[in-house]
């Protein structure tokens, strides 16, 4: 069943290339189509433009339709271009002609628009919540280590001390910056679009403010091409925010893969979160955060993907628009598994203690010992200068009894602070 069928059938080969991966895809959305089809329902009888009695007989069989997506019973056989088509033929199956009015005054357009925005919706409060847990667990680490010294690099090379504390809250605080970009694309997600039919509206007179309340939207996608035009930049907006998750969860896996190996030893976790190699028995390879580095590099392209699909297109509808489903809603999928892996994962760290003990760590602390000069009266660049030679001639002392204080330091890291900016957003 296709909702454009006019009583004539496509090639074969131009249905399987043109629904793609639809079906499978749509299993997922299946449930927002159903939640708008019922709001739509609603509206058509509130308006007049089917009875009461056909406005609850619809309403009542798409309810049953959602009980059995949440059961998963729910498919979507090759005879059916996708969820669409398929709940509409079970409508009609139930209540015949009464079924063949849940299109009136919509399209497929806004039909695959409004189910998408409830997705993402719902979807980016997940994310949301998600990142509130990992950014607890980041800050109770860098509470309970926030005094154990780690060493702070540059170009890969010693810098200046670090700590566990900081290095744990500054990931943290990251993922609050993240958190604007889901924010700004949950508010995007959060407008009606329901109304705009093929992107031209309708003659109907249909009510968009009350399925704007009904499905639970901010407010609506006024503007009927406006909404139209929202196919693509939704969902490229909500990945944009997930881009912004997978760069900071990318960098705390590399970060962890490098201190786990035996050149830095700062870190470890148990065997049953590690895994072995076929010939060397003492491998313990961090092959979970690996993957969710490559994973979230991968999630990082996706701007750029939906940026090269939907460039350039003019307004209305262009079927290039199918394709930007098949990449988002897996890597909204990707996301949450990445996120939920570091949570999972960092329950079981365990920090190194006494690592800046080691002689080669001696040069961490010669800013420090510089500044002690400084404050004795000797000029910056005068007391730069001698320790330098001191350093080249190999006559350095470091002064490890380090004292920062300022906001935001090793020595004040501002938890509260960054707790309540956490609170705040």
């Amino acid at each position: 069943m296709k909702l454009w069928d006019k009583g004539f059938n496509t090639d074969k080969k131009i249905d399987h290339f043109t629904v793609g991966n639809d079906r499978e895809l749509d299993l997922v959305l299946a449930k927002y189509d159903v939640i708008a089809s019922k709001t739509h329902a609603k509206m058509l009888g509130k308006v007049g433009l089917i009875t009461e009695v056909e406005s609850k007989a619809l309403i009542s069989e798409l309810d049953a339709i959602a009980k059995s997506i949440e059961k998963g019973d729910f498919t979507i056989e090759e005879t059916f271009e996708d969820m669409h088509s398929k709940i509409e033929f079970l409508l009609i199956e139930k209540l015949g002609d009464t079924g063949k009015k849940i299109h009136t005054a919509r399209s497929r357009n806004d039909q695959v628009l409004v189910a998408m925005h409830l997705y993402l919706k719902e979807e980016l409060t997940e994310i949301k919540s998600q990142v509130k847990l990992l950014f607890n667990k980041l800050l109770l680490l860098a509470e309970k280590h926030q005094k154990v010294l780690l060493p702070g690099y540059t170009h890969l090379q010693i810098a200046m001390p670090s700590s566990f504390g900081l290095w744990f809250s500054a990931y943290a605080e990251s993922l609050i910056d993240d958190l604007f970009f889901v924010q700004a694309a949950h508010k995007i997600a959060d407008q009606n679009p329901l109304g705009s039919a093929a992107g031209y509206g309708s003659s109907f007179p249909i009510d968009r403010s009350f399925t704007t309340k009904d499905m639970g939207f901010n407010i609506m996608k006024y503007n009927v091409v406006a909404a139209q035009m929202g196919r693509g930049k939704v969902e490229k907006a909500t990945a944009f925010g997930i881009s912004s998750i997978a760069g900071t969860l990318s960098k705390l896996a590399m970060d962890i893969t490098l201190y786990m190996s035996q050149n830095f030893d700062f870190i470890s976790f148990p065997d049953e979160l590690t895994t072995g190699s076929s010939i060397m028995p003492h491998k313990k390879n961090p092959d979970v955060f690996e993957l969710i580095r490559a994973k979230c590099n991968k999630i990082q392209a996706i701007p750029n993907q939906l940026t090269l699909i939907t460039n350039n297109l003019p307004s209305g509808y262009h079927r290039d628009l199918q394709l930007v489903k098949e990449i988002i809603v897996p890597a909204l999928q990707d996301m949450k598994a990445c996120i939920e892996l570091m949570t999972f994962s960092l329950n079981e760290v365990k920090v190194k203690k006494d690592i800046l003990e080691d002689p080669k760590y001696d040069y961490l602390f010669s800013v420090d010992t510089l500044n002690e000069m400084v404050k004795t009266g000797i000029p910056f660049r005068d007391a730069y200068k001698t320790m330098g030679k001191a350093i080249e001639n190999g006559n350095f002392k470091p002064k490890k009894d380090i004292d920062h204080s300022h906001e935001g330091s090793l020595g004040n890291l501002c938890l509260d602070m960054i707790k309540a900016k956490m609170k705040n957003l």
